[in-house]
């Protein structure tokens, strides 16, 4: 057995995972995406909508998140986020709706539509399907 190995806790509003035996795990900082391995020093850093990646031995688990934060302590790695599905459980019909209506606003311009708001969703939707794609639920 690899001892190698450290713990990873992922908390949101809705649900909690965790991870025992993690060899490597991979976010979204705010300044690009980083891998935290064994060892690795402590740290804080804030997250953007991406890609969760988690590697157990041979397994990787994957996760499309809306950000938050991540701090690594002493071989515990612990991510406190907005939203997180794992890439098994994402709707790829719903997130396709929700890429479609973000673009229709962006596309109108009209007045009252939150720009800023619009673009955030389309980000997020079009997140979960490539997170979707990494296990052949989606082709966009």
């Amino acid at each position: 057995m690899n001892m190698n190995v450290f713990k990873v806790d992922i908390s949101t509003p809705q649900k909690s995972w965790t991870f025992e035996n993690v060899v490597s795990c991979s976010a979204p900082g705010k300044k690009g995406n980083f891998q935290v391995l064994f060892n690795h020093a402590p740290l804080i850093s804030q997250l953007e909508t991406g890609e969760i990646k988690i590697q157990i031995a041979e397994k990787t688990t994957y996760f499309a998140t809306g950000g938050g934060f991540l701090e690594v302590n002493n071989n515990n790695v612990t991510l406190v986020l907005e939203s997180c599905e794992e890439a098994s459980e994402i709707d790829v019909e719903r997130a396709r709706k929700a890429a479609e209506r973000a673009r229709k606003r962006l596309s109108s311009r009209s007045e009252g539509i939150d720009i800023a708001r619009a673009e955030a969703a389309l980000a997020r939707a079009l997140n979960r399907l490539r997170v979707a794609m990494k296990i052949g639920l989606s082709s966009e």
